[in-house]
């Protein structure tokens, strides 16, 4: 069996998403099918997502939300971390056979990615990421780009014989959310001060990387759409919130950052 991934064992890290759905059926089966999560339990119309007995995803319905605005704050995408490079691969053989329509597929040096949106307009990020141990770090920053994938190479990474994608495996996890925000610079206070999450990387004044325990990043925050933006708009569809998990805390606390997107905190490891 794989191992957690690194990113799950740090002081903290991102437990759960939620979104509010215009069709909470339709987008769970969107994410059963594409993302290859298993639905976990139903509760006053919330469904849980998750890989095998990990919650990772709640939808709560709202037929009456007014879609999500991209050039407002809210989410950029959740990433779903794969234990392995196989798993990648195994993934992108679905991809491909279901012709799952992909956006985009980089090589950002610390991870290999690949990039989609759900029918609500949610981004996704697919991802598996290099050993610890082979990301460069300057001082207390990373280095991250965005090249090329290497598809056949990932790809490679499978078995001859193998099963193939058999759904999210045991062990994934939201390896990080990145955020919409309308000042990067603030976000990049709020996630430090509130959390005491460390700067990684920044791109420009328009991109800010952050995180716990030496991962490359747990939150991402831009404004390449959203430069301005201010309080979200609570009855559109798409984030609902965050949870991170701590280590930190012995109690439940919600709070709110600069945009009003709403922040959980749970006590535990992972």
């Amino acid at each position: 069996m794989s191992e957690l991934p690194f990113a799950a064992t740090t002081p903290v890290s991102v437990a759960r998403v939620g979104l509010k759905a215009r069709d909470a059926e339709s987008l769970a089966a969107y994410y059963r099918r594409v993302v290859g999560l298993q639905e976990l339990s139903r509760a006053d119309g919330a469904i849980t997502l998750g890989a095998g007995s990990r919650p990772l995803l709640v939808l709560e319905p709202d037929a009456s939300a007014k879609p999500d605005d991209p050039r407002s704050a809210g989410l950029f995408h959740t990433a779903f971390l794969l234990p392995s490079r196989a798993d990648l691969g195994r993934w992108i053989n679905h991809a491909i056979s279901d012709k799952i329509a992909i956006e985009g597929a980089s090589d950002h040096l610390v991870s290999e990615a690949l990039y989609l949106t759900d029918p609500e307009g949610n981004g996704i990020e697919i991802y598996a990421d290099r050993r610890p141990q082979d990301w460069k770090w300057n001082g207390d920053k990373i280095a991250m780009a965005t090249e090329r994938l290497n598809i056949p190479a990932v790809v490679g990474e499978v078995p001859a014989g193998d099963a193939g994608w058999q759904g999210a495996p045991e062990n994934s996890i939201v390896g990080h959310v990145h955020l919409r925000v309308g000042r990067p610079e603030e976000a990049e206070a709020w996630w430090n001060q509130e959390f005491g999450f460390d700067t990684v990387a920044r791109y420009g004044g328009q991109a800010v990387f952050l995180s716990s325990g030496h991962y490359h990043h747990h939150i991402g925050a831009n404004a390449w759409q959203s430069a301005g933006a201010g309080r979200r708009d609570p009855s559109r569809s798409g984030l609902a919130w965050v949870e991170m998990r701590s280590n930190n805390v012995t109690g439940e606390a919600t709070r709110e950052d600069p945009w009003g997107t709403v922040i959980r905190t749970v006590p535990g490891k992972a």
